[in-house]
């Protein structure tokens, strides 16, 4: 479908596909087999303008938004997930600071992000809090000009190998999710520590590691917006992050078909190739339909976000959900479209299968993405 991108997003989309065939696609089983950070990659990026897409140009960005962003992560993911996580993580972690950063914050942080010299990573997520935001352990005390953060973050996307990390910790735990405020840290402050690097069952390239703070003095002039904004940071920067989730499932599967499609072309079986049994064009034409609506679903959504809408949570849900539950029905597909060759590492579907899975598990599971949409659809009604 033409969805009517400026020539500067088609620019970005051909450019982020080029990066993808040449850079990625001859690496990605190698990064998935040493669970290597694609720091070469991510160096590709960077110098080819791909790390500011969405950050202004007053601060080094290319002035573009959520949809750019998108497009890119697209079809990093086309060629690799774990790739397209590492570098759409630092979205992630952006984002708070660009929503909610004051002018300082955002003159000191945003020009090496956008640069790529420095990556981002965000810090919500530990063993008893996730979706449950009111349940976060981590503690941040006023000291002086200072407050001193103690806990554990888990399961942090690109732990380790950021520089910059939006922490959300408690000032005042008896307000529960009211009392979570948001903090910028950075690597190498004393206290702040990583532990051990996760194994996954995809997306291995990507580290995912515990963030560890131990009396780490954090200096007052980084807490973003103000104390007890931390739940209300959270939630805007995943309603807009969660499109690129979305992107990252829809190239992901866009990914598996294109591998699919060129075996059932190619695999003979009964003297004709499988791609002439209508149960395989069954197979394949509902893989393809299936990407394009949540294609552009995905697209619908992130541009709504970039136009400033005021509520974007529902649909940010619904992309997200219809997205990541697309992806691992369609790489499923791919994998028995492949038959015995797709249970085989040799073959890239099988990976694109371990890696959609995570798409209906981060920045919120997809169960609680439908409760997003349901209390949201609820609310509507009865404001009416």
């Amino acid at each position: 479908m033409d969805y009517f991108l400026t020539e500067e997003q088609q620019m970005i989309r051909d450019l982020a596909r080029q990066i993808a065939q040449e850079k990625i696609v001859p690496v990605r089983a190698e990064l998935d087999e040493k669970e290597e950070f694609p720091w070469e990659i991510m160096k590709v990026l960077a110098e080819s303008d791909m790390c500011g897409l969405y950050i202004p140009e007053v601060y080094g960005g290319m002035g573009g938004g959520c949809f750019e962003l998108c497009l890119a992560t697209e079809e990093i993911s086309r060629a690799c997930g774990g790739v397209a996580v590492c570098y759409a993580a630092s979205g992630l972690g952006t984002y708070p600071i660009l929503l909610f950063g004051n002018e300082a914050q955002k003159q000191k942080y945003l020009p090496d992000i956008a640069s790529g010299k420095k990556l981002a990573a965000f810090g919500l997520t530990e063993s008893e809090a996730g979706s449950d935001a009111g349940g976060i352990q981590t503690t941040a005390v006023a000291d002086g000009d200072h407050y001193v953060l103690n806990g554990t973050k888990q399961w942090i996307t690109n732990g380790g190998e950021a520089d910059t990390y939006t922490v959300v910790a408690m000032t005042d735990k008896v307000k529960g999710s009211r009392g979570a405020s948001t903090f910028i840290v950075e690597k190498g402050w004393e206290g702040f520590s990583f532990g051990k690097k996760e194994k996954k069952m995809g997306i291995r390239c990507s580290s995912t590691t515990e963030l560890i703070f131990r009396n780490c003095r954090v200096p007052k002039e980084n807490l973003l917006a103000r104390e007890g904004m931390g739940f209300i940071v959270a939630m805007k920067t995943l309603d807009c992050t969660r499109p690129g989730i979305g992107a990252q499932a829809v190239g992901i599967a866009q990914g598996a078909l294109d591998e699919a499609l060129s075996y059932a072309r190619r695999r003979v079986q009964f003297g004709k190739p499988i791609s002439s049994f209508q149960a395989i064009q069954h197979m394949l034409a509902d893989m393809a339909t299936q990407i394009e609506a949540a294609r552009a679903l995905v697209y619908a959504t992130a541009r709504h976000v970039d136009s400033g809408a005021r509520n974007v949570s529902k649909v940010s849900a619904m992309c997200k959900l219809f997205a990541a539950d697309m992806c691992m029905k369609v790489t499923t597909d791919a994998v028995q479209i492949l038959g015995g060759y797709g249970y085989m590492r040799e073959y890239p579907v099988e990976k694109m299968m371990r890696d959609a899975k995570i798409t209906q598990i981060y920045e919120g599971t997809n169960q609680i993405q439908r409760n997003v949409i349901a209390l949201q659809l609820i609310k509507e009604s009865a404001s009416k």
